[in-house]
């Protein structure tokens, strides 16, 4: 099978960039040097869809070191990194994406990757899923099950579920606390700021940022704002949500009204048209906009785009849309994800231990997928605990024991 790159002779570059992530997961150090002995996955294919870049080729190496035949595509047409699409099709691998494919293209890559009769999958969003329960309906009956990376995925494969379409279990990966913890507070928190900075130079601290959602991607954005000196705004639809902002010393109100006084907004809702006509509206000059959640439909581009006179490219990764009254409202990243699209994604030692769920969601799977009703379940909590204890030990972090007095009290509670 011919894999589809941009160009295998920037290689060496995505090598050094899978080799570099590598000194910061060392759960996935661990992961690799014993199932690359013991090979579980022999004679078993894997399709993931992913974004593309060093940590998930790092993973897709460990797949392949542990015996599976690996097929890998980008999830997010901005996230790829062509330079490690082509390292990976240099050490073996399957590999289907370019950095700014079309809509078609992108289909095309699952597509083809899907051409390889998966046993499993990892999923990013659903789009996987999604084709192989419309386009691929052939390849169900192969598949042993898959899980899923992000909150918006889940969400799309529970209402499958709900609907009794799901034809095979799927492992919410996402909603393990070795992932949600960390990836989506922490991750996100540092790596959605550091895809603003980077691509606007401008200082966050005495400005006015509205965070679209107080989930767990919300709470990382807005931990991270207030750190960088911003004055942070909470808009929710949650009420519980948003007295948990309250609680955690935000200031909470509708859009309607942030929109008249923000000058950065982010969104991460994993909802659609967060931030619409009504809002562009009323937003100051020079007010700049940001996506965080997995699609871009967050913020609404056609009803900005109906309202503007013109729009232009201003920066890399920054769009000027310039008002009938002369304001300038501008968008990063295409409104696609700010953290993939415009930076690096999440910290390596962050996707060490989301990497680490979804290796063993697969192992899991491997063992006890043909058992498993189709449908979507959660990763047992003693892989949770694994994952937590590998990590510790490698950043050489102890904790302590419980006696097995304790051990009887709260057997007896």
């Amino acid at each position: 099978m011919e894999s589809m790159i941009r160009d295998i002779k920037l290689a060496p570059s995505g090598h050094d960039k899978i080799n570099w992530v590598k000194n910061f997961m060392p759960v996935m150090a661990a992961v690799d040097k014993e199932f690359s002995v013991s090979k579980p996955f022999a004679g078993k294919k894997m399709v993931i869809t992913l974004h593309l870049e060093a940590k998930t080729a790092y993973m897709a190496e460990i797949f392949h070191h542990a015996g599976a035949e690996v097929a890998i595509t980008g999830s997010n047409p901005l996230s790829t990194q062509d330079d490690v699409a082509a390292a990976l099709v240099e050490d073996g691998l399957h590999v289907f994406a370019w950095h700014d494919c079309t809509p078609e293209e992108y289909d095309t890559f699952i597509n083809k990757a899907l051409d390889i009769k998966p046993d499993f999958v990892i999923d990013d969003g659903g789009d996987l899923v999604h084709m192989l329960h419309t386009k691929r309906r052939e390849l169900l009956s192969g598949i042993v099950g898959g899980s899923e990376e992000t909150t918006t995925g889940v969400h799309r494969l529970r209402a499958l579920a709900n609907e009794g379409k799901l034809e095979f279990p799927m492992i919410a990966a996402n909603d393990a606390y070795c992932k949600y913890l960390f990836d989506n507070r922490y991750g996100t928190g540092q790596s959605t700021w550091d895809g603003i900075m980077r691509t606007t130079n401008v200082v966050i601290a005495g400005k006015n940022v509205v965070i679209a959602g107080y989930g767990w991607c919300g709470k990382g954005g807005a931990m991270r704002a207030r750190g960088l000196g911003a004055n942070v705004i909470v808009t929710e639809v949650d009420p519980i949500k948003a007295i948990e902002a309250v609680f955690d010393g935000f200031r909470v109100m509708p859009m309607d009204e942030a929109a008249k006084i923000g000058d950065i907004f982010l969104t991460l809702t994993g909802d659609k048209d967060v931030i619409r006509k009504q809002h562009f509206e009323n937003m100051k000059d020079g007010a700049i906009l940001a996506n965080s959640g997995h699609f871009d439909v967050e913020i609404n581009i056609p009803e900005l785009e109906s309202l503007s006179v013109s729009r232009r490219t201003v920066r890399k990764n920054i769009e000027e849309f310039k008002q009938k009254d002369g304001r300038k409202i501008y968008l990063l990243a295409e409104g696609r994800l700010v953290n993939l699209a415009a930076g690096d994604g999440h910290p390596a030692e962050i996707m060490d231990l989301s990497f680490g769920v979804q290796f063993f969601s697969a192992l899991h799977l491997l063992h006890h997928g043909k058992e498993m009703t189709k449908g979507v379940h959660l990763m047992p909590e003693e892989i949770n605990t694994k994952i937590a204890e590998i990590k510790l030990k490698a950043s050489g972090i102890a904790i302590d024991a419980l006696t097995p007095e304790q051990k009887a009290y709260l057997n007896m509670a």
